[in-house]
């Protein structure tokens, strides 16, 4: 059974603790893997905040593999399948540390993600790091972010609106913007942009400390999800016109709805990879290259 061991980074006030919030629906079979990553940190000032949109109580899963710890709190969207969104912003109501960190249910930290982080998050407001993107079914690479050496520094949003990875940050409480529940497909990518917004350039570590789990029968890996993040691109269009998404930075706005249009030519290729059976998600086709598929 885990218990708390020495807590590297805490300090008496808890002001260099991490809330990590774990949207959990149907994630049985992964729940546990996402916790032991939180387990096997030597950055040990966390809380992982385990909030149900399924109806169930995953305490059982977690014991049953012998995780039973004071930092794990648990919590609920009181609906089901109300949305990674609304999970969220339960599991940041539920939050009590001065850092806030997502982790999907199906992905996992790599060793030593928080140690790197934290402290940069802490001083610059934010801090975001590489994304290793991995086959679920074999463990397998598919790609990063940034290959070697392409990492910038310093992250600001024109740099992240040229991604296509999603990008997971550690976000100083008072920086963090909330996620909008009819935001519900590429929310991760207002979050970011919102994010930027309020911090300007953040730093960003280059080794990829985020493991990006490709699964099948998930979201993401879904027959719909090129048909899901075209929706989403025009629904954040028509909020980025009427009320600008609460992004201050009219510049920002502007690169916004440009990087949609690349976004959504970008979808609209996988979408045709993928009904020609190229591809079985979006980040496989990423990987593949778009040069690679006839």
């Amino acid at each position: 059974m885990h218990g708390t061991g020495a807590a590297q980074g805490r300090l008496d006030d808890g002001s260099t603790g991490v809330s990590v919030i774990i949207p959990a629906h149907r994630a049985h079979d992964t729940i546990v893997r996402a916790v032991q990553s939180l387990l096997d940190q030597d950055w040990t000032a966390w809380e992982a905040v385990i909030v149900s949109d399924d109806g169930t109580d995953y305490r059982p899963t977690l014991r049953a593999a012998g995780i039973d710890d004071p930092r794990l709190i648990f919590t609920g969207t009181g609906r089901l399948g109300a949305g990674a969104p609304a999970a969220r912003n339960a599991g940041l109501a539920a939050a009590r540390l001065p850092l806030v960190a997502t982790l999907d249910a199906d992905d996992r930290f790599r060793p030593g993600r928080l140690s790197a982080l934290a402290p940069l998050a802490l001083a610059q407001g934010a801090a975001f790091d590489n994304v290793a993107v991995v086959r679920d079914e074999d463990d397998s690479p598919l790609l990063c972010l940034y290959g070697e050496g392409q990492a910038p520094a310093w992250l600001d949003g024109e740099g992240f609106l040229a991604t296509s990875v999603p990008m997971f940050p550690l976000v100083r409480r008072d920086l963090v913007p909330g996620w909008d529940e009819d935001v519900n497909f590429c929310d991760d990518v207002v979050f970011n942009v919102r994010v930027l917004d309020a911090a300007g350039p953040v730093p960003l570590v280059a080794t990829p400390f985020y493991e990006y789990r490709q699964r099948a029968g998930s979201i993401t890996c879904s027959a719909d999800s090129a048909e899901r993040a075209e929706r989403c691109y025009r629904h954040v269009l028509d909020r980025l016109a009427g009320d600008g998404l609460g992004i201050r930075d009219e510049a920002l706005r502007h690169s916004f709805t440009q990087a949609i249009a690349a976004k959504r030519a970008r979808n609209a290729a996988f979408e045709a990879a993928f009904k020609a059976g190229h591809c079985t998600s979006f980040q496989e086709f990423l990987a593949l290259g778009e040069g690679a598929i006839p």
